[in-house]
């Protein structure tokens, strides 16, 4: 049991539970691409709020305040707060954050987010404030 438990830990997947475990997961599966990559909250926050060829960036849906609720663009359903200050729910499960940022990335980017954009989002949004 405890060998498996291990087999998580390395493998990088194992649920972390606070916005600095996801940003340190990131960030460290960057660097494996680009060696001493720094996540930035600047670099997130233009990220979250461009849009990358398609109609729609992050904030279209988000908005651009992270803090406040957002709605969905095409279903109008109500979306919670982004920033874990406004809403302790976000970036609090691994099966979560992955699940949406799968989600999210196609529908944004057409592709999947690299895990330095993922770095500089989560940086972002740890930064914002209620």
């Amino acid at each position: 049991m405890l060998l498996g438990g291990t087999a998580l830990l390395t493998s990088g997947f194992a649920s972390a539970e606070t916005p600095a475990d996801f940003l340190a997961r990131y960030q460290t599966e960057a660097r494996q691409s680009t060696p001493g990559f720094n996540a930035s909250a600047e670099r997130g926050e233009k990220f979250f709020t461009t849009t990358h060829g398609g109609e729609w960036s992050c904030s279209t849906c988000h908005t651009k305040n992270p803090a406040a609720r957002g709605k969905h663009a095409s279903t109008g359903k109500a979306i919670e707060p982004m920033a874990p200050t406004a809403n302790p729910e976000r970036l609090a499960s691994t099966r979560s954050v992955e699940k949406w940022f799968g989600r999210n990335c196609k529908d944004v980017l057409a592709r999947a987010c690299t895990p330095g954009e993922k770095a500089d989002i989560v940086a972002w949004l740890m930064t914002s404030p209620r």
